[in-house]
């Protein structure tokens, strides 16, 4: 087993994630006991919404997820955050 360094105490989540997002965890945590964690009954968190769409757009996205062989609903969500994704990087980079 090598010589781990100590983690430092953070102030906030924000201190940690940076912290996380700039180190490597194999310095600091032997992953080589390591379980994988199981949650059978963790639900996604999601929020049912009603959109009004034109048919014809709706008909187009049912016919896509047809060609895809996936829900149309399924379809829409990768759209979307897909799109969030390309706005948010955009701003970033502005």
């Amino acid at each position: 087993m090598k010589n781990l360094k100590k983690i430092p105490k953070f102030e906030n989540d924000d201190e940690e994630r940076d912290f996380w997002d700039n180190h490597d965890s194999t310095e600091y945590i032997d992953w080589s006991n390591s379980e994988t964690a199981v949650f059978p009954n963790l639900k996604a968190s999601t929020n049912s919404i009603s959109i009004r769409l034109p048919s014809s757009l709706l008909a187009r996205m049912k016919e896509l997820a047809n060609q895809k062989d996936i829900p149309y609903q399924s379809l829409m969500k990768v759209f979307l955050s897909e799109r969030v994704e390309q706005e948010l990087n955009m701003r970033k980079s502005v």
